[in-house]
């Protein structure tokens, strides 16, 4: 398969807990949450049916911003978001741009890979706590 920049992870919870779970520890990070897009409820809204997803849309200038100093069109692949979504056996994940592809995409060059492996690691993080069972967490 080839690398299309997408990381998935499997919840233990359901879509509404992983995205709580998501939102509070980015929160807690002093990242900013710029939107949440219910696309279901988008769906139905025009009568149409689809399964649980939901797009957050976060981010931080300090980290943001050096990619786009390094070339300003990364700007159309910031801020960074995260899918959750259930699939048709009601199996819900988190799937969400590696921010290491965004620096592949944009050719960013090696000044920018400090900032991008703070980033990238962040994501993992906020990704594996709203997604794995932790302590006191059935």
């Amino acid at each position: 398969m080839p690398d299309d920049g997408l990381v998935s992870l499997r919840s233990v919870h359901s879509a509404q807990e992983t995205i709580a779970r998501v939102v509070a520890d980015l929160e807690a990070k002093g990242v900013t949450i710029f939107a949440k897009i219910d696309h279901a409820a988008g769906a139905a809204a025009a009568g149409l049916i689809l399964r649980p997803t939901t797009l957050l849309i976060f981010g931080g200038a300090r980290a943001g911003t050096p990619l786009m100093q390094a070339d300003q069109r990364a700007g159309i692949d910031l801020p960074l978001k995260a899918l959750v979504w259930e699939d048709a056996d009601s199996t819900v994940w988190l799937t969400y741009n590696e921010p290491a592809s965004i620096a592949r995409r944009h050719a960013l060059g090696p000044q920018i890979e400090p900032v991008v492996h703070a980033m990238s690691a962040m994501l993992a993080a906020v990704a594996r706590n709203g997604t794995e069972a932790g302590p006191g967490t059935p």
